[in-house]
């Protein structure tokens, strides 16, 4: 054996501070990366800003001036942006979900009020509520590939599952539309209960759930065949649906001032669960761990978090005006 001097090998003071500085510098930016990854967007619609919120603290950390009228916000298929659509200044804004920081603008996408990317990525689709019309683009250079009438004030979308079809409400004629992506035509329309606005797929892809404000229900439609099955009560001004994650249920806004959040079952097709959820409950956002449900307050300037576990409101945090759409990076599953 050699002595324990023998095999010990030379290190320099200065490689040694070298090496801790650049350890120091590793941990910073993991702690940044770390720091910055509990941020929830709420989108102020009234006012033309995004407010940032810590969503350990549940505090406002900054408000960001967007555009004129920005009512919907998604995320991109990689989680990477946030793209806030801006109806009457004609552009699609991107920020970092993680930092806030606005990271590019794309204009001449006319009065964008609803977004959605197909599953398979291959289409980007805008409605204009505005001007009645659906506008189909390339989600690679975001070039407009077809633009179809939609009488009157096409609304949200929903997909199915093999990126066939857009499913569009028409609020002001009380119906759905369905467009085929292949053809980029109009494949029908039917009637549905008042006033639709929410519209997803059911886990199954057979069903449509539209959300129908004037009449408070949910309806149940098997698309394939343009039929309504059922409709199912909720509460008054049903208006959007919010997947919980675990591929069974869907939570359901129903927009008054003293409003609530009913819990769908989409086995059952029957309202399993309440919440009372007051000042308008509009877009929701659910975290990865099932714990809680964050809804913006339209009528309240707030967003509201509820509790899943003890089922009441566990803080209100003061946003802007006319809060509309909520998202975080640590959600659960959105389709």
């Amino acid at each position: 054996m050699f002595p324990l001097f023998a095999v010990m090998i030379p290190c320099p003071v200065s490689s040694i501070l070298r090496l801790t500085g650049k350890l120091l510098v590793v941990l910073l930016l993991t702690w940044n990366i770390a720091a910055e990854a509990g941020l929830a967007i709420a989108l102020n619609s009234a006012e033309g800003t995004i407010s940032l919120i810590d969503t350990e603290t549940y505090e406002v950390t900054g408000k960001v001036t967007v555009c004129k009228e920005p009512h919907h916000l998604m995320p991109t298929p990689d989680d990477k942006s946030v793209i806030v659509a801006c109806a009457a200044a004609n552009q699609l804004v991107f920020f970092d979900p993680v930092s806030g920081r606005e990271q590019k603008r794309i204009r001449d996408i006319s009065d964008p009020y609803q977004l959605g990317y197909s599953p398979d990525r291959k289409w980007f689709v805008a409605t204009s509520l505005r001007l009645d019309r659906v506008d189909l683009y390339d989600p690679v250079d975001f070039r407009l590939k077809a633009r179809l009438p939609a009488p009157r004030a096409p609304s949200h979308m929903a997909f199915d599952n093999a990126s066939e079809f857009v499913f569009v409400t028409l609020q002001d004629s009380n119906e759905v539309m369905a467009i085929h992506l292949g053809t980029q035509k109009i494949a029908w329309v039917m009637p549905v209960a008042a006033t639709p606005a929410g519209i997803v797929m059911a886990p199954d892809n057979r069903y449509l759930l539209v959300a129908s404000m004037g009449e408070g229900v949910v309806e149940v439609i098997e698309w394939r065949f343009q039929t309504s099955v059922r409709k199912v009560a909720t509460d008054t001004a049903a208006h959007n649906l919010q997947p919980r994650g675990d591929g069974r249920h869907f939570f359901v806004s129903n927009r008054t001032v003293n409003g609530s959040i009913s819990l769908l079952d989409t086995k059952t097709m029957t309202v399993v669960d309440k919440f009372d959820v007051p000042g308008g409950p509009d877009d929701m956002m659910v975290r990865a761990d099932g714990k809680e449900l964050w809804a913006t307050a339209r009528f309240a300037r707030k967003v509201q978090v509820i509790d899943l576990t003890t089922k009441k409101l566990k803080i209100s945090i003061p946003v802007g005006s006319s809060p509309h759409g909520v998202f975080f990076l640590n959600h659960a599953g959105l389709r």
